[in-house]
């Protein structure tokens, strides 16, 4: 798409490049929250087929590491853990949109879940044996957890 020339010079002089507006992108966190037995937890959305690992969205402003305790919190009942480790940054094409997604793993986690609006139920699975409803980007990150798959840049 061509955008006319006094449009981009509008948006320079904003301090707004033609190239945000034409590659949007949205940050996400994404959390691999393991128990005492060597367990993962994937979550069960209301709105999405199959597991997914339990995350969302970075709000405007937001440490990626406070964006997911938070989401942990509401997803999960997330009471207490040990601070979130950073493990790798993803990036994800959703039609035009691309989504740079941060993955940290959350160790110690205590969790009072109760199912709720986005979240119907957790799964605690083996992380070498997922159960065949996992997610192809769940799916990933747990095969390179467990060392059967080197880690790549796409989630």
């Amino acid at each position: 798409m061509q955008i006319p020339f006094y449009i981009r010079r509008v948006l320079l002089v904003l301090g707004l490049g033609t190239k945000a507006l034409m590659s949007p992108v949205a940050f996400g966190v994404n959390a691999i929250v393991d128990d005492e037995e060597g367990r993962i937890i994937l979550v069960r959305h209301r709105y999405m087929q199959g597991l997914h690992l339990p995350g969302g969205g970075v709000s405007s402003g937001e440490p990626p590491a406070d964006a997911i305790i938070r989401e942990l919190q509401e997803e999960l009942g997330l009471l207490e853990s040990s601070p979130p480790e950073f493990m790798s940054l993803y990036t994800r094409q959703f039609g035009f949109i691309t989504n740079v997604v941060a993955l940290y793993r959350v160790r110690n986690a205590k969790i009072n879940f109760k199912p709720n609006l986005e979240i119907r139920e957790i799964a605690y699975v083996d992380p070498g044996a997922p159960p065949d409803d996992v997610r192809p980007g769940a799916r990933r990150r747990l095969a390179e957890l467990v060392g059967d798959t080197p880690p790549g840049p796409y989630w």
